[in-house]
């Protein structure tokens, strides 16, 4: 669980990370508001993650098993794919290709919000500053 969700969790993060320079880009909030970007993110992501889970391991866990034959990688079928190495299941992919969705419209409406707050924020800031300033200079009288 803890491991889905933050995968699920990265491209938020990814998004979240530039948003207070690109929120006032307004090509960048028409993209995270575009539904058909969203979806074209979400099945890059699923297509992605479903080409992982079919890679076939069996090749690297045999040359792990020869560098240290008393590993667990001995045990590894030679067909073995990652996917049935960690148990997924067979909806990892789309259920994952969702969780961009959902997170790319949710970075959308956060990045819309802060593009509106904007000048507001800035304005406390410089408030909260000349506060700062007028604080520390009577502490020093």
């Amino acid at each position: 669980m803890t491991r889905r969700l933050s995968l699920a969790a990265l491209p938020l993060l990814a998004l979240a990370a530039p948003i207070p320079a690109a929120a006032a880009d307004e090509s960048t909030l028409a993209v995270l508001g575009d539904p058909a970007a969203q979806d074209e993110m979400a099945e890059t992501v699923t297509a992605l993650v479903n080409a992982l889970m079919r890679l076939n391991i069996g090749p690297l866990a045999e040359a792990v098993a020869r560098v240290d034959p008393e590993s667990d990688a001995a045990y590894i079928p030679p067909d073995a794919t990652l996917g049935e190495l960690a148990g997924r299941d067979p909806d990892y992919g789309e259920r994952l290709g969702s969780d961009v969705r959902a997170g790319t419209r949710m970075a959308g409406h956060m990045a819309a919000a802060v593009a509106a707050y904007a000048p507001l924020l800035r304005d406390m800031a410089r408030d909260m500053a000349a506060q700062w300033e007028r604080e520390r200079e009577a502490a020093r009288r």
